[in-house]
């Protein structure tokens, strides 16, 4: 079955974007190493530290589709119809919209449920690729239903106070359990930690 991942790039106080989705500093070390290279798929350049670029390259290699949900479409315009990463988007989301100048010629997907999404990025990454889940609401929902495999943080030493929460909103029946980290890197200005999830 194919690997279910939720991360993101996030503050030292557990927030993606502040309270007017700016990112501030959380992504600098996307352009303060030396080495250059692309993301899987994309032609845009970054420049990190030989660290970040090996961990990022390796971990994220074999994404087959990213979910998301409505907040990040409309912030993004759902990046022009292209996928950030993989091939195909599944935005979870009871409005689906209705204008999108890329509607029926982008690899997008609008789904209802967070559930949907998920069996959806299963059923399309098959057996042996990645389902990349966004942190924040949707990945805290996935989460919380028990269908994530892995959580990755990129922390940024960085604190905002308030903000867009890494691990969603919402009550929790009981503690969620994470492993001790399978990989920690260290970059210039980020902390790579990769936790499988402990499930009963």
């Amino acid at each position: 079955m194919a690997r279910t991942v939720m991360g993101a790039v996030v503050s030292l106080d557990g927030y993606m974007a502040d309270d007017s989705d700016g990112v501030g500093p959380l992504f600098d070390w996307l352009g303060n190493g030396d080495v250059s290279w692309s993301f899987e798929g994309s032609d845009d350049t970054v420049s990190t530290t030989q660290a970040s670029a090996d961990f990022t390259r390796n971990h994220y290699k074999g994404i087959a589709c990213v979910i998301i949900g409505r907040r990040v479409f409309d912030l993004t315009n759902g990046w022009d119809g292209v996928p950030a990463a993989g091939e195909h988007v599944f935005v979870v989301t009871h409005e689906p919209p209705t204008d999108w100048e890329h509607a029926g010629t982008a690899p997008f997907t609008f789904v209802g449920s967070v559930e949907e999404g998920i069996k959806a990025g299963r059923e399309y990454a098959g057996e042996d690729r990645i389902v990349d889940v966004s942190a924040g609401q949707i990945g805290g929902q996935a989460l919380r239903l028990g269908l994530i495999d892995q959580v990755v943080v990129n922390l940024v030493p960085v604190v905002f106070g308030s903000g867009r929460p890494f691990w969603g909103t919402g009550p929790l029946s009981e503690p969620l359990m994470l492993d001790n980290p399978a990989q920690i890197v260290q970059g210039d200005r980020v902390t790579h930690l990769v936790y499988d999830v402990l499930k009963a």
